[in-house]
């Protein structure tokens, strides 16, 4: 399928602003009415009858389309009673830059920071055995539909990981919980605005985080990123300790903030927060753009925090 821009030469206005109706210009193409009636008649006819003697899900959708994803499923038609079907760019990420520094990919927002999370969680486990030694738990959380609010059954604005903790209680007193979430850590991690070279006024002077870099803490005083100065003190330490980089990022007092699923855990748990993310340009767009660099360093930090932040947060002392 393939949503295609409507030519300038027919909006001159596009040069202005790109700007687009939700409802009416983001219709995808799937086929044309002369290449569907030439494409097995016969095969379309079968299909249609049957599904009109099917559920009524299936009368919504065109019997091709039906068809396809059948054959993708191997299944036949009449099986199919529902489906949930999103688009997405098709084309492989790649590596770029003269240098091999950029990496160009679709959804590096969120899952860069999934991907690195869990690799060094992996890594963390398998070169040390910190974990037998710690009363702590390790842990990776992965939530959903943070782009719409992350209100839902499995987002971050949800009961599921308060839930997740309760369960892992075993035993204990009438507050081992309220104990646990106290002595607990999150490392909300999400991705962050790079300095654009085109755009370099849509940053502070001073927090233009630069791609390979390193990790972006990011701050704000309202409260859009959970950060406070304790929380990023103790992933300093540990990111001096290994000799990794680490930026930080404060947005203009006269730009808004955007925000992460970060400040809606600590707000519903009380829990320690820092925010950070990987710098990015063009986030949210088709093609995203980050340092490739960027990703090996989040991941030895990752994995360093997860090895030594029992024994760092023990001797600190917050006045």
């Amino acid at each position: 399928m393939r949503i295609p821009s409507l030519a300038i030469h027919l909006d001159r206005t596009a040069n202005e602003a790109f700007k687009f109706n939700n409802e009416t210009h983001l219709t995808p193409m799937l086929a044309t009415v002369a290449k569907v009636c030439n494409h097995g008649e016969k095969s379309l006819e079968k299909d249609s009858a049957t599904i009109s003697s099917n559920t009524n899900s299936q009368m919504k959708h065109h019997p091709i389309l039906l068809q396809k994803i059948a054959k993708n499923l191997g299944v036949e038609v009449s099986q199919i009673r529902d489906f949930e079907l999103c688009l997405y760019d098709t084309q492989l990420s790649v590596i770029g830059g003269i240098c091999d520094e950029f990496i160009f990919s679709p959804r590096l927002d969120n899952l860069n920071s999934s991907f690195c999370s869990v690799e060094g969680f992996i890594d963390s486990l398998q070169e040390s055995k910190s974990l037998d030694n710690d009363t702590n738990v390790w842990m990776v959380a992965l939530f959903d539909n943070e782009e719409i609010g992350s209100k839902s059954a499995y987002g971050a604005d949800s009961t599921l990981l308060d839930s997740t903790l309760k369960r892992l209680q075993i035993g204990g007193n009438l507050t081992s919980f309220e104990q646990t979430v106290a002595n607990s850590f999150l490392v909300s991690a999400d991705m962050a605005h790079a300095v654009h070279p085109n755009y370099f006024e849509k940053h502070e002077d001073n927090h233009a985080p630069q791609m390979n870099q390193g990790l972006v803490i990011k701050v704000n005083a309202n409260q859009r990123y959970a950060t406070t100065s304790a929380t990023s003190a103790i992933l300093k330490v540990i990111a001096e300790k290994h000799d990794l980089p680490l930026q930080e990022f404060v947005v203009r007092n006269d730009s808004p903030c955007g925000s992460t699923i970060g400040p809606l855990i600590s707000a519903n748990l009380g829990i320690r927060t820092i925010d950070v993310g990987n710098p990015m340009l063009a986030m949210h767009s088709i093609r995203e753009t980050m340092g490739s660099d960027d990703v090996h360093t989040s991941i030895e930090i990752f994995k360093a925090f997860f090895k030594e932040f029992s024994e760092v947060d023990s001797k600190f002392i917050v006045d």
